[in-house]
């Protein structure tokens, strides 16, 4: 069955998107099976991927409003090579729609429950507030992979973020786990970068994944040409550090997998 990851921070501006798209590009490229949701309105996911929200026919809210079938919903055709649950405007009513619903947490999870043997990863581009959307997302994740930026603030509202899943966890997805901490547009010049990057290290262990994203150029120009990175410049540096952290998520899950199989 396929591994349900969350990409989510309440923080904006810390690179949830970015992170979406090129790992799951980054999986998709090692051969994995692998489906991006889109469950940001502004639908930046779904444009980074080569799909024009604008022209898409169906998006997460006929999913989750409408209870059409995923297989229905779904775009397989991305600059990716990863399937797509778009997003787009239309994606704010849901928010409100849900609130009607009985079992609203767990609308997410019921839709995506007959497709999630078909893939080896699902990643969840989360919006950047604590909505219903990101409730949606928590519920239906095994994990949440938390991109942040190695600044103070950021430092400050990752306790708050941490406090925020221990209590959803406890709520709708008892099993609901971190996947890891991801430090993003990162510059090692920048000794404040340095400073916060140590006292994740201190506070979170191996939770704070090895690979580092730097700030990049290539990064931020993929998205308004409709491609992740590595399909972009496949040789810059943020591409090579995205396909490195698809690497090192794989390398961890195998690992826990003999370490379970041991014991």
């Amino acid at each position: 069955m396929g591994k349900v990851i969350a990409v989510a921070n309440q923080k904006g501006g810390v690179g949830k998107t970015t992170t979406s798209v090129n790992l799951a590009a980054s999986m998709a490229a090692t051969k994995r099976k692998v489906l991006l949701i889109d469950l940001d309105p502004q639908g930046n996911a779904t444009m980074g991927s080569g799909v024009d929200k604008y022209e898409v026919p169906k998006t997460s809210y006929e999913l989750l409003v409408d209870e059409e079938p995923i297989d229905d919903v779904l775009v397989h055709e991305t600059s990716g090579g990863y399937d797509l649950l778009a997003a787009n405007s239309d994606v704010t009513a849901t928010e409100i729609k849900l609130m009607e619903f009985f079992a609203r947490e767990v609308r997410l999870r019921n839709a995506l429950a007959p497709v999630r043997d078909r893939y080896d990863y699902i990643f969840i581009d989360c919006p950047p507030s604590l909505n219903m959307l990101t409730v949606n997302a928590m519920a239906a994740a095994d994990s949440v992979l938390v991109p942040m930026q190695c600044e103070y603030y950021a430092l400050e509202g990752l306790t708050a973020l941490m406090d925020t899943i221990g209590k959803l966890a406890a709520v709708v997805n008892p099993d609901l786990k971190i996947e890891g901490i991801l430090r993003t547009m990162f510059d090692p010049r920048n000794r404040l970068a340095a400073d916060v990057a140590a006292q994740l290290k201190q506070h979170f262990g191996d939770k704070v994944y090895r690979t580092v994203i730097p700030r990049n150029v290539r990064l931020a120009e993929a998205p308004s040409f409709g491609k992740p990175a590595m399909y972009y410049d496949k040789n810059s540096n943020g591409a090579k550090a995205y396909l490195a952290l698809a690497g090192e998520i794989i390398r961890r899950q195998e690992s826990n997998k003999q370490t379970q199989v041991a014991s």
